[in-house]
């Protein structure tokens, strides 16, 4: 059995793999481009970006494919508004949202004729983001790297959202191999979110050193940390979890106050940037639980095959 295409809205991509939009500058362009040419949805990270630089994104990556773009934008942050306009600006397809709910996003989308798909951990909250008129929702499991809003397994929250909606679902949180594309697609998913095992490829805008924690994590290494957005967030453990979780924070040197609500123990988008330019010691890398799966760096051309195969030897009873 083949993979099916993924509908949004009036977008249609060949397969039903979404690349997740990962913070800061992780997913880029490059990245976003390369996974809609392969067939997949692309997604670019708007948060930490600022509207100049999000619209030449988008546009960037619509040079690069005639595929499906999209941006991913955390409602959390006070340009969420500027920012959900320059993506359609650029020409995005889909608007992604995360790390809270706006019910405005909805009516800047239907009037620029652009899909919303909010990112949802309960029953409760898929239904009133289908109300308000979502094209599908991710739904998010507490295997997902970065911010969480559940404490609940993806595969135990899918089949609950499916049964409470009539619009797509697309399951996030643990999805590294084809064979985890097979299990969420046989609980109802009509797609899958990939954050972490796109951000150790070659197109990823992650520094080396970043993508070289992923491949050498253990289970052990993932740990959760506190982060002043106000949710957990799951990360690959450095010096700087080790004081993060014991509550020494860093000192925040320059303030630009780019979320609605801080708690301020230390600035997340300095340790988040310092990251993926290659401070892994000092710098935020944020990963999902299922980071230690990951043991290469391909380029996306190689990493969908790999899926498409390890799918249908799943399908087939084989192992991936």
């Amino acid at each position: 059995m083949e993979l099916p295409p993924l509908r949004i809205g009036t977008r249609i991509a060949r397969l039903p793999i979404v690349q997740g939009g990962m913070a800061v500058r992780i997913s880029m362009a490059p990245l976003a481009a390369a996974v809609a040419e392969a067939g997949g949805v692309g997604l670019i990270a708007g948060s930490g970006l600022s509207a100049g630089e999000l619209t030449a994104e988008v546009r960037s990556a619509r040079e690069a494919t005639s595929g499906v773009v999209g941006v991913n934008i955390m409602v959390a942050i006070r340009a969420f508004k500027e920012l959900v306009h320059a993506a359609i600006d650029g020409g995005a397809d889909i608007i992604v949202a995360g790390a809270g709910f706006s019910r405005d996003v909805f009516g800047w989308c239907r009037e620029a004729g652009v899909e919303c798909v909010p990112i949802v951990g309960s029953e409760r909250v898929a239904k009133l983001a289908e109300r308000f008129g979502a094209s599908a929702v991710v739904v998010e499991g507490h295997e997902a790297g970065g911010h969480l809003g559940t404490d609940e397994p993806m595969l135990q929250l899918l089949p609950r959202i499916v049964e409470s909606v009539s619009i797509p679902v697309i399951a996030a949180g643990g999805v590294v191999t084809g064979a985890d594309i097979r299990a969420a697609l046989d609980g109802g998913a009509a797609g899958v979110q990939m954050g972490t095992r796109f951000a150790a490829t070659v197109e990823s805008s992650a520094s080396d050193a970043f993508k070289q924690m992923y491949v050498d994590a253990t289970d052990e290494d993932i740990v959760l940390i506190k982060s002043p957005v106000g949710l957990p967030g799951r990360a690959i453990r450095n010096p700087l979890t080790n004081r993060l979780m014991a509550g020494d924070y860093p000192v925040i040197d320059r303030c630009v106050a780019c979320l609605k609500d801080c708690g301020k123990e230390y600035c997340i988008i300095d340790k988040l940037v310092r990251a993926q330019e290659g401070d892994v010691t000092g710098g935020l890398v944020f990963a999902g639980s299922a980071a230690a799966r990951v043991h290469d760096v391909p380029t996306v051309r190689v990493l969908m095959e790999r899926l498409v195969a390890e799918y249908n030897a799943a399908t087939l009873g084989g192992t991936a």
